[in-house]
């Protein structure tokens, strides 16, 4: 069985750090399946990395590049640290695995970041906090995630529901994945709202309000030798109209690519 593994950081554009924000928390999401959540894993590990990726954010002329960062993780019965993410371990209630959650986001930008953002106000990411839960119910490995802004930023809420199944097939895995992410008005309203004193030509006022976001993805890994792993992580993230009709926003679509190498000691 390949090593559990938990979360590679992910690269994207610049250096700046809207830019890997999103990166890092794409490959939270993509390379830390919840329901792997095992229950035979070793008293204590971590591992260490390198992953690259290439994630394009909605807002329009943003300028996307592709970026390494390493990645870092670290498991014991109690905790698990997964780059900007870390969990805290909770009885499992029956067949349903529980973990209080942290995680630092990078949904901000700053004006610079695109010529059509200037004149806008700075966007902070934010620190999130709240709860998770995994069932592996056998044929498809259930997650669901609920986290609240605790910076007060935004103020606002995110729900995750995700399902995926893994294969193991000899050295190779592969892992296939739907999501659904609900973000409430508040946060639509403060990544992809327009305020009054804001508006320009060509970039009306824009409220924000609830959005279901939809993502399909894969992931394929082949274990290299026992302890080391090469993975390759394809997603696509359909945007609600809610955050399309933002004049911020240039696509109906995020997609996004990574990959990497991780050795775990």
């Amino acid at each position: 069985m390949t090593p559990c593994l938990r979360m590679p950081f992910t690269p994207r554009r610049k250096a700046t750090l809207p830019s890997r924000a999103a990166l890092i928390a794409a490959t939270l999401a993509v390379l830390a399946p919840e329901a792997a959540w095992a229950q035979d894993a070793p008293a204590s590990a971590w591992g260490v990395g390198l992953a690259v990726s290439a994630d394009r954010k909605p807002y329009r002329d943003f300028d996307d590049k592709v970026q390494p960062l390493p990645l870092l993780t670290y498991e014991n019965r109690w905790i698990s640290v997964a780059g900007p993410g870390v969990d805290i371990k909770l009885p499992s209630v029956g067949p349903v695995g529980l973990r209080l959650r942290s995680r630092f986001g990078f949904e901000g930008y700053e004006a610079k970041d695109s010529p059509f953002l200037a004149g806008m106000q700075e966007r902070k990411s934010s620190l999130w906090l709240g709860a998770a839960a995994s069932w592996d119910t056998g044929p498809v490995q259930l997650s669901a995630e609920l986290l609240a802004d605790a910076s007060g930023h935004s103020k606002g809420r995110q729900v995750t529901l995700k399902a995926e199944r893994r294969f193991q097939l000899g050295a190779w895995d592969i892992t296939p994945r739907l999501a659904v992410q609900q973000q409430d008005r508040k946060y639509v309203d403060y990544y992809y709202g327009v305020e009054g004193a804001e508006v320009r030509a060509g970039r009306a006022a824009y409220e924000g309000s609830s959005a279901v976001n939809l993502q399909a993805g894969v992931r394929v890994g082949y274990a290299l030798a026992p302890r080391q792993w090469v993975f390759v992580d394809v997603s696509s993230t359909r945007l609600a109209s809610a955050i399309k009709d933002s004049p911020l926003v240039g696509r109906s679509s995020q997609p996004a690519v990574t990959a990497g190498y991780l050795y775990r000691f």
